[in-house]
């Protein structure tokens, strides 16, 4: 199973979200992350990839959630550790990957995202901690949303 990172930035009453330029998921709005390298923590990993795809250091990264993505099609299966940062520096910039962009909670576009974000993300902006599992019929794209098939999610007290 392939391990992978996600970082999203909850700042005052805002979520930073990158729509997603190439690459796994393009056409979507995501968190920011990616593959955790050889000789890599998953910390590391997560700071790597945030910094790598917005310009930002995160200051304060917080491990609040893993999901794992299982699809009907060939698609190989993912473990995603999620992560939630408050804290960061560094001037935010667009990069060849993402496109960042900051949306009020009340305005997060997840028509526009993985159809699983709906169900974990208020978690993660709530500070709770949680697992889960997601089935999907075929990854993502800009034009195809994923259907899921079956899921389980839970809070971790």
């Amino acid at each position: 199973m392939k391990q992978l990172t996600l970082v999203i930035i909850c700042h005052d009453d805002q979520v930073l979200l990158g729509m997603k330029k190439r690459g796994f998921g393009a056409g979507r709005w995501n968190g920011f992350g990616g593959k955790v390298e050889l000789g890599e923590t998953i910390e590391e990993a997560a700071a790597r990839e945030l910094f790598e795809e917005s310009n930002v250091v995160a200051s304060d990264l917080l491990e609040l959630g893993t999901l794992i993505f299982k699809f009907v099609d060939a698609t190989p299966d993912l473990e995603v550790h999620v992560f939630r940062v408050s804290e960061f520096s560094g001037e935010l910039q667009e990069t060849e990957e993402m496109r960042p962009q900051w949306f009020e909670v009340k305005d997060i576009p997840y028509e526009k995202m993985w159809a699983d974000d709906i169900f974990w993300l208020p978690l993660l902006i709530a500070g709770q901690k949680f697992k889960g599992e997601f089935v999907f019929d075929k990854p993502s794209t800009a034009e195809y949303t994923a259907k899921i098939i079956s899921q389980k999610l839970e809070i971790i007290c």
